[in-house]
């Protein structure tokens, strides 16, 4: 691993060594001959702690975004001004690097993080064909470059073991500071620091970092062998090669009294290797205003010199020059806030630093990025005969020896907001929900990570409601082992339920398929009663069945429960599925009490018995083992309908129960979920769902397009707290505003919501926010059996 320096003239050279000691005033101008004596530290330790120099160490903490952008008004301030707070933590005796950096990934890791294993099954093609569905959308985004965030900070101390105290004590301030912006963030040990170097110093992404602790003195190598690229050539004064890339290190000279918070956002959103760094000193206060009023005093005197010249010759002393009076506004200005507002005085250096695979793709981006600085009323210029302090000053390591600087105040500084807007592409059991709308990058994410997984979907019709519920079910089933049940009340499901092989239960007065209400599992938990547990169901279906405006009565509710316990005594001594009690037991144990009460309870069941409504009166006779069940109950009628979904729910319930003994996740999606939340009995049952789910592995679901019918039941907000998942699409105008309230939403991004087009909307995750596009392949066959569209569905 070689510097090159070659065809440089005697005059260039001598032009290179007064750089470098101008550069390097310390330094004895010798160019080094190898990549690794440019990189400019002496020790990587493995708690993350680097020695720059002699008296320097550093520590580095990688950040994540929030969504800024698109922020209400009032959340951009708060962040702002938490941001402020943030930086005037940081005093003059510490040194603060931010570093951005927009790298290529390697895209075949990429697409190994979409690949869909095959399975013994039947269903491979299908697999196929949703992965080659993922690296299309991935091919319209920009996810093959890696966007990361990190804070650099050093202090100068005469041993390791006077400077690890003091940065252990910036470190949990720092993350102390971004929990109150609600920023995740996470420290970095040495590996983690190396590998982020090694990406910077070779950033096509081709060449692995190979590194381990435990190679160093097998090997004799050094840290620095494994991160350092194969070449540098700096013998072009405004640009370098690095390991054959073409690359260049510009500065930001900023001409503007007042900045945008959009121009750092702006230059991160360049689809290119980009490294964006912003080195931060802050000046003692006493230093600082001392300094300002200096300037004021010599800009008073150049003042004086003038009145005196307009005097000699006749002018106007009143009229001066217009860079005077602009100057000395500005510098008591600043002096005032200095003295009076919570403003420090910042000394900042902000550096770009392009890679290209040839120079005029190199040059093309900078004249791209030099267009961006002009919006802003800045220049972009490369530096001079200082490439490699650039590079070094760039990449995280903690050192700035560019001298190019600018004073800024805090609320200057922190203009340059380091949050943008939020990606969400996570491994492992990932499921797709669309394209970033802001940023057209994939949305990746895995709902058991969250808190709580409960999700909701709302949409008005034709928003794509369906569409996205079958999506994410066939993600889950072709993905995950997860077992996955449908309450489909309006017959959506079976063409895919069916494509997948899964078990469409339909349930209506003249279907043959049956479930059995008092279907029972034993098997709970230690400190769960099976009985106690089915008597709650059994008084919520009775209370639906019989109960008035005011519900059962306390005698009746006690009858009922010894009634329950007395249907299950002789299955409980011999627990054969053939003894399975139903409906009918019950009704004949209401008859035989002796109470007036229990004959109003059993005249009311009658019709769901011996009656026409008697479709609940049968022992289960359908596959209930299969992997995907979907419960179609759309010919069940008006009557029965509330029944069946209570009932559809407690199936799930023995589910939950047996996989929770397996470590499985089941998932649950009920379809016009708000039909559930109009009744009392089964809103209650149904928010005891949302409540107790997580913790049995369950993960549901509820769809709606009628948000109002949704939020009027008394239990929505306890659905709306235990739910860390919401996928809105589009709303209609009343829905939209009662939305906002109850989810906070800013008029920008509620923008996502009105009038969008089918899979257009918000995801909520936890607390990110993110405005999606789903524009699924529709030459699929995928497709064809999830479209809910007449005029497109195939025939089944």
């Amino acid at each position: 691993m070689s510097k090159i320096i070659k065809n440089v003239s005697g005059k260039k050279k001598k032009q290179i060594d007064v750089a470098v000691k101008k550069a390097r005033p310390n330094g004895n101008g010798k160019v080094p001959v190898t990549a690794q004596q440019s990189i400019p530290f002496k020790q990587m330790f493995k708690d993350g702690i680097c020695k720059v120099d002699d008296n320097l160490y550093t520590k580095t903490v990688q950040f994540f975004d929030i969504n800024y952008q698109l922020a209400q008004n009032e959340d951009k301030t708060a962040i702002f001004e938490n941001y402020c707070d943030f930086l005037n933590y940081f005093d003059s005796s510490i040194n603060v690097q931010l570093s951005f950096l927009n790298q290529v990934a390697d895209v075949e890791e990429f697409h190994s993080q979409l690949e869909i294993d095959g399975q013994d099954d039947e269903f491979n093609d299908i697999r196929q064909e949703y992965t080659e569905m993922l690296k299309n959308q991935l091919a319209k985004g920009n996810n093959g470059l890696v966007k990361t965030k990190y804070i650099t900070f050093g202090v100068k101390e005469k041993s390791l073991k006077e400077a690890k105290p003091k940065l252990e004590r910036i470190e949990a301030d720092i993350l102390g500071n971004f929990k109150i912006m609600g920023v995740l963030a996470q420290p970095m040990n040495g590996a983690e620091r190396l590998a982020v170097l090694h990406r910077s110093f070779n950033p096509d992404g081709r060449e692995k970092f190979r590194f381990s602790w435990d190679l160093l003195p097998k090997s004799g190598l050094s840290v620095k062998d494994f991160i350092a690229p194969s070449s540098f050539d700096f013998s072009k004064g405004n640009s370098f090669r690095m390991s054959g890339k073409y690359g260049a290190v510009s500065f930001i000279n900023i001409m503007a009294s007042e900045m945008s918070d959009r121009m750092l956002a702006d230059f991160l959103n360049i689809e290119h290797n980009i490294t964006l760094s912003i080195h931060i000193q802050s000046i003692d206060q006493n230093k600082a205003v001392k300094m300002v009023k200096s300037k004021i005093t010599d800009l008073d005197k150049m003042k004086m010199e003038e009145q005196k010249k307009a005097f000699r010759n006749g002018y106007d002393i009143d009229i001066m020059p217009s860079d005077i009076n602009t100057f000395g506004k500005e510098a008591k200005s600043l002096l005032n806030d200095l003295q009076s507002r919570n403003e420090r005085l910042f000394m900042a250096t902000i550096l770009i630093m392009n890679t290209a695979d040839t120079k005029r793709k190199l040059d093309n981006i900078i004249f791209q990025e030099q267009g961006i600085a002009q919006k802003y009323n800045c220049q972009l210029k490369r530096l001079d005969y200082q490439q490699e302090d650039g590079i070094m000053a760039c990449v995280p390591i903690g050192v700035n020896d560019i001298e190019i600087k600018r004073g800024l105040t805090t609320s200057s500084t922190a203009i340059f907001v380091p949050f943008t807007t939020q990606e969400l592409f996570q491994g492992g059991e990932a499921l797709y929900y669309g394209l970033n709308a802001l940023s057209n990058n994939m949305i990746l994410c895995d709902r058991k990570q969250l808190k709580n997984p409960n999700g909701l979907i709302l949409g008005t019709p034709g928003s794509g409601k369906s569409f996205s519920a079958k999506r994410e079910i066939t993600n889950a089933f072709l993905t995950t082992t997860d077992d996955i049940i449908i309450c489909d009340p309006e017959a959506e499901y079976y063409p895919l339920v069916n494509r997948l092989n899964g078990q469409v239960v339909k349930i209506s007065p003249t279907s043959t398929q049956y479930i059995n209400p008092l279907d029972i599992n034993l098997n709970y938990s230690e400190d769960e009663s099976p009985i106690a547990l089915k008597a709650d169901f059994i008084l919520s279906l009775c209370e639906l069945i019989v109960g008035g405006k005011n519900g059962l009565e306390p005698i009746e509710k006690t009858i009922i429960d010894r009634c329950v316990r007395m249907v299950y005594r002789d299955y409980l001594a011999n627990p054969d599925t053939a003894e399975m009690p139903i409906l009918q037991d019950l009704y004949d144990l209401m008859l035989k009490q002796t109470e007036p009460e229990a004959q109003r309870i059993a005249t009311a069941l009658e019709m769901y018995v011996t009656g026409s409504l008697n479709v609940f009166n049968h022992r289960t006779n359908v596959d209930m083992n299969n992997r995907l069940i979907c419960f179609d109950i759309k010919e069940l009628g008006k009557q029965l309908k509330k029944i069946g979904m209570l009932v559809v729910q407690d199936c799930v319930w023995n589910r939950v129960t047996v996989n929770r003994a397996e470590h499985k996740s089941t998932r649950y999606y009920i379809d016009e979920f708000h039909l559930l939340l109009k009744e009392e009995q089964t809103a209650a049952y149904s928010c005891e769902i949302w409540k107790r789910f997580r913790k049995w592995g369950g993960i549901p679901t509820g769809l709606t397009q009628n948000v109002k019918d949704l939020l009027a039941s008394r239990e929505i907000e306890n659905i709306f707290e235990n739910s860390d998942f919401i996928y809105m699409l589009n709303q209609a105008g009343g829905d939209r505003q009662i939305l906002a309230k109850q989810l906070n939403i800013s008029p920008h991004q509620l923008s996502y919501v009105t009038n969008s087009g089918a899979g257009e909307g918000l995801i909520f995750y936890g607390n990110v926010i993110i405005p999606f596009v789903d524009k699924f392949p529709k030459d699929t066959q995928l497709y064809k059996i999830m479209t809910t569209k007449p005029e497109e569905q195939e025939e089944n």
